[in-house]
């Protein structure tokens, strides 16, 4: 087990369930200091509880707007002080903003706050942290950002930004600070399960969804972790300005064979 001094200092949003909880518990098994962040206040966070009362030294929690510009920057605050240095951002908030092309404008605004200037904001933030430590970016964005379905806007599109976004904190802020990018496909989890509920027959839901993907399932929110945890080492030191499509094969599907 790492000691305080040689852990690493791990910054993951959305924490609270989902992707972020397990990359959370990911780089905690690995011996990290993780501090985490979410919408929910604690007392509504039981997954972030459970975590806190697990790993009382390793883990801290805040509850944070990642729409609201003055929290990101205090929270990034808040983190440094608690030891004093940032290691690895993941900047993985966000959800499912699907609207579609004729959305209103207030859903236009949220997509893009919650879901690209968050991720670029945090970023900022965090830099002259990671410059000192020579640290990395993943950012978490999603399979919509290379194809998509009808019904998906406005979210597709802030997720396609977060490629270029990708690209350029890269380019512009290596080699100091490393920045890599992850698009999974359709990840187990309790969001998921619960679109899988919202059809007549759930279980043929999830049926005809893992039948779409060529690995015979879908994916596991663990399985994100771990390869959080392979591109912030330095193992994956070349890996930089790109974004890992993991998706099962999904995308590699040119046509359902329903749809054609």
């Amino acid at each position: 087990m790492k000691t305080q001094q040689s852990a690493r200092v791990v910054i993951v949003t959305g924490t609270s369930q989902g992707i972020g909880q397990a990359i959370a518990q990911t780089f905690l098994n690995n011996g990290d200091i993780v501090i985490g962040c979410a919408f929910s206040a604690l007392e509504k966070a039981p997954n972030a509880r459970k975590m806190l009362g697990e790993y009382p030294d390793r883990y801290f929690y805040f509850s944070v707007d990642v729409t609201k510009t003055e929290s990101i920057k205090q929270f990034v605050i808040d983190a440094e002080k608690l030891f004093g240095r940032i290691d690895v951002v993941i900047s993985n908030a966000g959800k499912n903003v699907f609207k579609g092309i004729d959305c209103e404008e207030s859903d236009w605004s949220h997509n893009f706050d919650l879901n690209l200037r968050s991720h670029w904001f945090l970023a900022k933030c965090a830099r002259p942290a990671l410059r000192k430590s020579n640290g990395v970016i993943i950012v978490i964005t999603s399979n919509h950002a290379f194809s998509t379905m009808p019904g998906c806007a406005p979210y597709n599109i802030s997720k396609r930004a977060l490629l270029s976004l990708v690209q350029s904190l890269t380019i512009e802020w290596g080699p100091e600070i490393r920045t890599v990018g992850i698009a999974p496909g359709f990840i187990d989890t309790d969001g998921n399960q619960v679109w899988f509920d919202s059809h007549a027959d759930g279980k043929m839901a999830r049926e005809k969804t893992i039948k779409k993907h060529p690995v015979g399932r879908i994916g596991r929110s663990d399985e994100v972790g771990d390869l959080c945890l392979f591109l912030s080492s330095d193992k994956a030191g070349f890996i930089a300005g790109t974004t890992i499509v993991m998706d099962g094969g999904r995308s590699a599907i040119m046509q359902d064979e329903e749809d054609a």
